[in-house]
């Protein structure tokens, strides 16, 4: 399937997900025709191609043996990815029905890649064993209610959620949603350790981080949790716990819509028409995985706001690869680590095609955005994990 012609690239992605869950080949090509995806030809594959609109090319063997002897070339920066197997799907996501929609859901829905849902329940169950990939949904793992009180402490659905997560957590053994929060966090990174993928994207990508750097330390307010935080708690922070973020500074009002200074969305000061974020280029020869996440048809991506929308570069790790920034700005937008046998992804901002969704906003239709670039890089990272690892050089 050709790339730059493509008419739907977000349902590609699903095809080609469809094609590896059938058993067959697949050959993820970086930077040929802006990422093509070469599959094993079948009548199947391209009676699906139509029904779900995606464009696509037939060609003979010589020609892709002609294509796969050019992206071999080492003064081609390509490099062909063989796809072994659809990676198992889960999405860390509430069970009670919030009022926002999650990118990641919706993009996985509309491509039609199969996912499961799961929860708190299901993290300390152990069941993230049962995945490969795991999306951690719009969430705050401090226990601090996404940092929604200053504005929404009477709304009907910040009650409800509130009630929700406190008997959940009592459910589970806690006395506080905090302490639910964190054992849920260490499960998951303990998940990334072992060899799993993660993917964020708005503030489930600091409050993870901020929850696993305040274990042992209460950093809520009374109107989260019952009882005033710690004295002088921002002392007590330890960054080598973390992620991707360090030195960063806690937001100790709790009427404040802010967890820390990692997020820029209150000191970025870029108009919406010029609010772009460049992606890196890497050698797909040598850096195979962060080219394959940063696969697209333009370099440059529109930005878009979210309770977490970049991060501060002076609080990204320097052993983190920032694949998308605005470096104007001193912000990283889109950043790739590894941590143990894994590896994790962290996206800023909430929806790719909604500049500034508010909480109550209708949710976006894909179908008028079938070749979106900022949800591209989603199904990149989604994809990913069914590549063949190998190696890297040295």
């Amino acid at each position: 399937m050709s790339d730059i012609g493509q008419d739907n690239h977000l349902k590609a992605y699903g095809i080609t997900y469809w094609t590896l869950d059938k058993g067959l080949k697949a050959q993820w090509l970086l930077n040929y025709d802006g990422g093509a995806f070469l599959l094993e030809y079948t009548t199947e594959i391209e009676n699906e191609c139509k029904i779900r609109g995606v464009s696509y090319q037939v060609i003979s063997d010589t020609k892709a043996a002609a294509i796969l002897t050019e992206i071999s070339s080492p003064s081609k920066n390509m490099e062909a990815v063989l796809l072994e197997k659809a990676p198992k799907i889960a999405v860390y996501s509430p069970k009670s029905k919030l009022p926002w929609d999650d990118a990641v859901t919706m993009v996985l829905t509309y491509a039609e890649i199969p996912f499961d849902v799961i929860y708190d329940e299901e993290v300390l169950d152990e069941k993230l064993l049962l995945y490969e990939w795991l999306h951690l949904h719009h969430e705050d793992f401090t226990g601090q209610y996404g940092k929604f009180y200053g504005s929404y402490r009477t709304a009907p659905w910040y009650i409800d959620e509130k009630k929700y997560q406190e008997d959940n957590a009592v459910k589970l053994g806690y006395d506080k949603v905090s302490q639910s929060k964190l054992a849920v966090t260490k499960k998951i990174r303990d998940y990334v350790i072992g060899g799993g993928f993660m993917f964020a994207m708005c503030s489930a990508t600091d409050s993870f981080d901020i929850a696993l750097s305040a274990e042992g330390v209460d950093i809520c307010e009374s109107m989260f949790d019952g009882d005033s935080s710690e004295a002088n708690y921002q002392s007590k922070i330890d960054f080598s716990r973390t992620f991707a973020f360090h030195d960063f500074k806690l937001e100790r009002n709790p009427v404040v819509y802010e967890f820390s200074s990692i997020d820029m969305t209150q000191k970025r000061k870029i108009p919406r028409t010029a609010d772009y974020f460049s992606l890196m280029n890497f050698s797909a020869k040598w850096d195979p995985v962060p080219t394959m996440l940063c696969q697209n048809h333009t370099m440059l991506v529109k930005g878009f706001m979210g309770q977490t929308t970049s991060f501060d570069r002076n609080t990204v790790k320097p052993t983190i690869l920032v694949m998308g920034e605005n470096k104007s700005n001193g912000e990283a937008r889109y950043i790739h680590g590894t941590k143990g046998k894994g590896m994790f992804t962290f996206y800023g901002g909430h929806d790719p095609e909604d500049y500034s969704h508010r909480v109550g906003d209708p949710k976006t239709e894909l179908d008028l955005h079938p070749n979106s670039p900022g949800y591209r890089l989603i199904l990149n990272n989604v994809l990913f994990p069914a590549a063949k690892k190998k190696k890297q050089k040295t």
